[in-house]
């Protein structure tokens, strides 16, 4: 198995000069490609010399799902909060006079709150 250093770029956010193995090889290979990944490595499969599948240590992964999940749940609790100071009766009386507010009206806001922010 000869993996390939890659180092056109697969994704922004993928780091560069990462391996990489055709989809043929990594069949053919498999074993070799898999203790490569679990020593450490990540390896990109390609087929028709394009990135179609990532093989990674399991630990790595799981840190990636682990990371999403508390993004996720970081932002649920920002949204709830937000929603909950959305529902007061002073925020219900601005939505509704801004909704029931003249283009004239809207602008004078809008330069007023332009103006406030600097």
């Amino acid at each position: 198995m000869k993996a390939r250093v890659n180092s056109a770029p697969i994704a922004s956010s993928v780091r560069p000069q990462m391996a990489s193995v055709s989809a043929t090889e990594a069949k053919n290979e498999f074993a070799r490609v898999l203790e490569r990944v679990i020593q450490g490595g990540v390896m990109f499969i390609t087929k028709h010399g394009a990135a179609k599948a990532v093989l990674m240590p399991v630990e790595e992964y799981n840190a990636l799902s682990r990371a999403t999940q508390i993004q996720l749940s970081s932002l649920t609790k920002e949204f709830d909060e937000m929603l909950l100071r959305m529902q007061t009766p002073k925020a219900r009386a601005a939505m509704k006079a801004a909704f029931h507010a003249s283009p004239k009206q809207l602008g004078k806001a809008a330069v007023a709150a332009a103006r406030s922010r600097g």
